[in-house]
């Protein structure tokens, strides 16, 4: 991947700045998870408008992986900003224990994201605030991520980064390392990592993505990045498979000028 490119941290402080101001909002809620796409989120977030307009939330469950915990509230005290650990082992129970299924990993890895987002947006409204998203575009353009779970927020200021710029900004940004070299991974069930689940590393993936983003063709790409030809190819699959979720819900057209396809804001 080449260098991180000039003013990215200025373009998304600006970003950040603008759409709490537009929204009128007092501040913004997070879901800090102590992986590194949050870690940099939150920190954006509290340069652009002050680290006392940031709520940190901390949302465990029983899978959450141990350890996570001491790394969010190192980096809320090394950075002065808000925390607060809501448990959500009883929610994901309920859901268990009243919705069908509740014995695959990942109906209720989806249901626990989706849980997530339900606490971060109950805080935002009771403190008038927007929630902001931790997708990273790497994520977005292959759909790695739950619809209305941890794709659900107001804004999404890193959605542009590739996970690897997500890695030269935190560094940039002094995260810590017990942060920035932690393996990836949701905490949905246990032993889950996000390499592990999409069978390839990011390194990998970003290359393959970034020729996509030039419309390149799959052998080219191949050709191009050194990676197998059906890494590529499943790349791109995961990409065509996932186009509804990086949308609002489609309207078939029937006036003059219809939300999605004609009207836009």
């Amino acid at each position: 991947m080449a260098p991180l490119r000039e003013l990215t941290e200025e373009a998304i402080l600006e970003f950040i700045t603008e759409k709490v101001r537009e929204s009128k909002a007092k501040g913004v809620v997070i879901g800090l998870s102590g992986g590194v796409d949050s870690a940099v989120t939150s920190v954006l977030c509290a340069k652009a408008i002050g680290p006392e307009q940031v709520l940190n939330l901390f949302l465990p469950s029983r899978t959450t992986p141990a350890g996570d915990r001491k790394d969010v509230e190192r980096l809320c005290k090394q950075f002065d900003m808000e925390l607060k650990v809501v448990d959500i082992s009883a929610m994901v129970d309920s859901v268990k224990k009243t919705l069908p299924c509740s014995e695959d990993k990942r109906i209720v890895g989806n249901a626990t994201a989706r849980l997530r987002m339900i606490a971060l947006f109950h805080h935002a409204k009771m403190l008038e605030r927007v929630v902001m998203g931790t997708s990273n575009k790497s994520e977005l353009l292959t759909g790695y991520f739950t619809k209305f779970g941890d794709g659900g927020a107001d804004f999404c200021p890193l959605g542009d980064l590739y996970k690897t710029e997500v890695r030269e900004l935190a560094k940039k940004l002094k995260i810590p390392l017990q942060i920035l070299n932690k393996v990836p991974t949701a905490g949905l069930w246990e032993g889950q990592t996000d390499e592990g689940e999409m069978g390839i590393s990011y390194e990998e993936l970003d290359q393959i993505l970034v020729g996509m983003e030039l419309n390149l063709s799959n052998e080219d790409i191949a050709s191009r990045t050194k990676v197998d030809l059906d890494k590529v190819e499943r790349v791109w699959a995961m990409h065509r498979a996932s186009v509804h979720k990086r949308k609002m819900p489609l309207i078939p057209k029937l006036g003059l000028r219809t939300i999605g396809l004609d009207w836009r804001e």
